[in-house]
Order: structure tokens, then sequence, then C-alpha cells
């Protein structure tokens, strides 16, 4: 099982947009990722990191599955409790699905970001990054 904490932020809506991923494996072992986007919202940064998270497991072969996020819009629209109402959020949405169909196992679920600060961090780091390399 794999236990993954995700996490997109933009600096402004839209704006300079980062993600931030932590997959902790079976044996206490993570591995981190974290990307600049682009310019985009919050929303498209949050579903983002958790594809991002959700292709890395199927590369990996993982089959069982447990997500992590503070993105309590993003945990109930994936569940089924919200419509995906936003143009922009349907595509990643659709593709999102249809990789959870991959696994053997998934879950997901809401948590308050101070419950998510290791994916917080990279997701920032990401913007940082970003923003101090283009001199902002």
């Amino acid at each position: 099982m794999l236990t993954i904490h995700t996490d997109g932020g933009s600096r402004g809506n839209p704006g300079k947009a980062g993600i931030g991923v932590v997959i902790e494996k079976d044996d206490g072992n993570k591995e981190q990722i974290y990307k600049y986007i682009g310019m985009t919202t919050n929303n498209i940064a949050e579903y983002t990191a958790l594809k991002e998270a959700l292709m890395r497991a199927e590369e990996l072969g993982e089959k069982h599955v447990s997500v992590i996020m503070d993105s309590e819009l993003v945990v109930k629209q994936i569940k089924g409790e919200y419509r995906v109402k936003n143009e922009g959020l349907k595509p990643l949405y659709k593709d999102i699905k249809n990789i959870i169909r991959e696994f053997d196992y998934f879950e997901i679920r809401h948590v308050m970001r101070k419950d998510n600060k290791e994916a917080d961090k990279l997701a920032n780091k990401a913007m940082d990054e970003e923003c101090d390399s283009s001199g902002l």
C-alpha cells in the first residue's frame, strides 16, 4: 500500500502554481515530487498534484493506494459527494477517475492543512524556486 500526500497551490488565483507530492512506501521510504506548473488556479493545481501522484503510483506498479489531501473540494468531488461544475477541472477529473479504476484498492480522505505539511512545503518550494528564477 502506498500512502500519498498531495497538495497544490497558486500565488494568486490564477497565479504561479506548484504541486507537492509525498509517496510513502510500505518499507517507510519516501519519494518526493514537486513541480512548478505555470499560471493556473489553486483547484487545478490540487487536481494536477493528485493526477501526478496517481500516475507515479501506476509507474511503481502499486495496486493499493491511500491518498490524503487538504482540498475538501477535490476529495468530495472524487468521492462523488460534489459535482464537478468547473469546465477547467472536468478533464483532470476524468483522467483521475480513469487512473483510479486501475487500482485494486483506492481511498481518498481530507485532512486539515496542518496535517499535510510536507506536501504543502513541497508545493511552496516549487513556487518559490520559480519566483526566484524569474526574479519575482
